[in-house]
């Protein structure tokens, strides 16, 4: 048996003549930017999160970028975040002049130990981002707690975790901004790079919208230096039908991660936890082992492709040793070596879970 990591081919199979007209239906429009399609994609997500703004951009990474500079934080100024996460959320601080200050993570979520917040907080601190790791939501209601206290903004960085709840709450609807990516192969995810930002910020989400489009409010008139992000009508309505698909393909997700976590119960695996006040989406399904590298080759030899989020932590990224960070993450620096995502996707077969999890005993 041969199994991909992820199979965006079933995908499309199942949605092929939803995605087909629409993608038509763009096409005989003859407006490709800033048109209908992203206007009605914008108002359905910002719905669905439960946000007044949805502001559609060129990818999650520029989600981030524009996020933190439409909140005015730059040089001088100190961000809060995490060094196990994908590496746009700590370029996001970067590229805008700041500097990123680390805390280390949850050894059960993998999300950011709230317990090491306050003491990183400094004069020159501006903002929390927290990331919603994997499909676990980050445990927001300590951090919300502490930003008021210190009048800090908040970023979600929600890009792994589209329809996750927090004690009821979708994330990206609870801090003061979201940021999503579409990448394709998010739980929902466009055919190319996308990307949004959510507030309920009435103010934001205008000097947002013109940051994407060159700091402009028409055409030709330019209050500031903005950027050109902006999602395509395109991808916008290749999101807008897989959007009616969401929940029924995390309810998928869900599903395969429970008959995995019964497979490899009574093994020297560590599977992935949900919190009492978490709803997990199951992005990826990351597993720990002592002896990952030899379990990876293991699986491989077997035909089964996984991949690891994140063999290396940010704050030990080449790109990132010359900024002068010091960080200690020990349980980062841990997890780092032990991690290992296996095939997750809605379309994944009963048989090929049985046998990856046969092939993982084995192990």
């Amino acid at each position: 048996m041969r199994i991909q990591f992820v199979d965006l081919k079933r995908e499309y199979q199942e949605i092929k003549e939803e995605i087909n007209q629409a993608i038509q239906r763009v096409l005989e429009s003859g407006w490709f930017i800033l048109g209908k399609e992203l206007e009605a994609f914008e108002k359905e997500f910002a719905e669905y999160i439960g946000v007044e703004h949805v502001i559609g951009v060129n990818s999650g990474s520029d989600a981030l970028y524009l996020a933190v500079k439409a909140l005015g934080i730059g040089k001088g100024d100190e961000v809060i975040t995490v060094s196990h996460t994908f590496i746009s959320t700590v370029d996001a601080i970067t590229r805008n002049g700041a500097k990123p200050v680390f805390v280390d993570i949850d050894p059960e979520t993998y999300t950011m130990d709230v317990s090491q917040i306050e003491k990183k907080i400094t004069e020159r601190t501006k903002a929390i981002i927290p990331v919603h790791l994997y499909g676990h939501p980050a445990d927001m209601g300590p951090i919300m707690k502490i930003a008021k206290k210190y009048g800090l903004y908040v970023i979600e960085d929600a890009s792994q975790a589209h329809g996750a709840k927090y004690k009821g709450r979708k994330v990206g609807s609870i801090g003061d901004v979201g940021c999503f990516s579409f990448y394709p192969t998010k739980n929902l995810g466009a055919y190319g790079d996308a990307g949004a930002v959510v507030t309920n910020n009435d103010e934001l989400a205008e000097k947002l919208r013109m940051l994407r489009n060159y700091g402009s409010p028409k055409k030709y008139y330019h209050e500031f230096i903005g950027v050109n992000s902006r999602l395509d009508e395109i991808q916008a309505t290749v999101l807008k039908v897989k959007l009616r698909h969401l929940d029924e393909w995390n309810e998928k997700r869900r599903k395969i991660a429970k008959l995995y976590d019964d497979l490899l119960k009574d093994t020297n695996v560590v599977t992935p936890i949900e919190k009492e006040w978490a709803k997990h989406v199951y992005h990826l399904y990351v597993i720990r082992h002592e002896e990952r590298d030899k379990l990876q080759q293991h699986l491989l030899k077997n035909g089964i492709k996984t991949q690891i989020h994140y063999p290396v932590p940010v704050h030990m990224q080449e790109a990132y040793l010359n900024l002068g960070i010091n960080a200690k993450l020990p349980v980062t620096e841990r997890v780092s070596k032990e991690i290992l995502s296996l095939p997750m996707y809605p379309w994944l077969r009963e048989e090929e879970i049985e046998y990856i999890s046969e092939i993982i005993r084995k192990f």
